[in-house]
Order: structure tokens, then sequence, then C-alpha cells
């Protein structure tokens, strides 16, 4: 059973979203993100579950919220190196 320390141990970063495709390899819809989450840790890429929500386009320029220390996970052959938690909405 996970404890408050198993989730303070994530370190969850906001980023911004520098690219996005649509990843068709994927058992489950997905979208290849490029994500900069500064000069500290640079740029990550992650494999996504937000086609529901988002379009490729729409997440160009859009914050996220990704878990960036869980390590990589080989998803049909691409290496996402940030677990995707959220986007932020935009205030305008």
């Amino acid at each position: 059973m996970a404890t408050a320390d198993d989730f303070f141990a994530i370190d969850m970063r906001v980023g911004t979203v520098l690219a996005a495709q649509a990843f068709p390899e994927a058992r489950k819809p997905s979208l290849k993100l490029v994500i900069d989450f500064g000069p500290e840790l640079g740029q990550k890429r992650s494999s996504a579950q937000l086609t529901v929500h988002y379009t490729p386009e729409q997440l160009i320029g859009r914050q996220v919220v990704a878990a960036v220390n869980l390590g990589p996970r080989r998803i049909a052959g691409f290496n996402s190196e940030v677990l995707v938690l959220g986007a932020i909405a935009d205030t305008d």
C-alpha cells in the first residue's frame, strides 16, 4: 500500500510543450510530446494519453505537469521519459 512518503517522493514539474504529434503505434490513443522543463532538466519526451481532451496543435505552447523522476518507459518503440499528469488550463 502506498504511503504519503511515496507520494512526496515524486518530483512533479511544470514544463512547456514544444512539439506534439499523433502516436498511432501506441496501444491506447496517445500523443508524442517534447516538453521543455527549463535549464535544470532540459527537454524530455513523453507519450501521453491526452487525445480525448486535446489535439496535438492545442498542446503546443501549453504548460503541463509531469512526474519527472519515475524513469523512462518504452512504449511501442518510443522512449517516454516523463509521465504527464495534466495540462494547465488557459487563463485567457
